[in-house]
């Protein structure tokens, strides 16, 4: 199965499709084992091709016995932005996509998307906020901006597995101060990991919050942004959250402080709790 931009079909109209985009070069941005991302560039424009060998048996049973959710391919990508497009989240936008081969341990498949264009990620856009604080309307705009990504996310079945600020992009276009930055756009991406199901099980939903707090942690947050994010979040008084949710919010900081720990060695300078 294979779906493309028609411009790209057009590019590959004399050889084979899949076997082309395979032997795509670019700028490699990532490879490990049978997976690869590089960035290509077509008529000025700029697109990001991710591209899958087959694992394997031996791959699949290995992650199988480590407990490990094995990544058989673009398709889960695929899926991820479909879903992410129907619940609003701003994401990737695709130009096409394929897979051929026997499942599960033997397809090649391939995702190509648009390049993001004038984005920074959150990580760097807010690296040096300690130092220079941010505007505080943008800093609160931009922390209920997150909050309503998680929060579509996480009540609908999805959760990311990689959840971090630096997956987040911000759109420098949509920075409009005069408008008190009311359409501003942030994507989600990185979506390979991503899990979809009916319900999203608590497991899940507190290792994605606690890996956003995890690395928002440096930012120069208060103690009233976090409370801005949760009352956003669950859409409750912070009076019912405190009372009503603690238990759950405290998992949730005691994953971060422990991911804190291990990757600084030392605690981090705010707590939910």
């Amino acid at each position: 199965m294979m779906v493309l931009r028609e411009d790209f079909q057009e590019w590959f109209k004399d050889t084979d499709a899949f076997d082309g985009i395979f032997n795509l070069e670019g700028r490699i941005f990532r490879e490990h084992k049978n997976r690869k991302t590089f960035r290509i560039v077509k008529d000025g424009k700029g697109y990001f091709v991710k591209t899958h060998r087959s694992v394997g048996w031996n791959e699949i049973l290995k992650n199988i016995i480590r407990l490990k959710m094995p990544v058989l391919g673009a398709w889960n990508e695929v899926h991820a932005i479909k879903r992410l497009e129907e619940l609003g989240v701003a994401t990737m936008r695709m130009v096409g996509y394929g897979v051929r081969g026997t499942p599960p341990a033997w397809l090649d498949s391939f995702v190509i998307t648009e390049e993001l264009e004038n984005t920074i990620s959150l990580e760097d856009f807010t690296r040096n906020w300690c130092v220079t604080p941010p505007d505080t309307l943008l800093k609160r705009m931009l922390i209920l901006k997150v909050a309503d990504i998680a929060r579509r996310l996480h009540r609908n079945g999805v959760n990311h597995r990689d959840f971090y600020i630096c997956h987040f992009f911000l759109d420098l276009t949509s920075l409009n101060e005069k408008s008190g930055y009311e359409g501003l756009t942030v994507y989600l991406i990185d979506l390979h990991r991503v899990q979809l199901r009916e319900k999203t099980p608590q497991r899940w939903i507190i290792k994605d919050l606690a890996g956003l707090f995890f690395s928002s942690m440096d930012i120069g947050l208060t103690q009233r942004d976090v409370f801005r994010f949760l009352r956003e979040y669950t859409g409750k008084p912070l009076r019912s959250i405190l009372k009503e949710d603690r238990n759950f919010w405290r998992h949730v900081n005691r994953r971060a402080v422990k991911l804190y720990r291990k990757h600084f060695g030392r605690d981090p300078g705010i707590a939910m709790e």
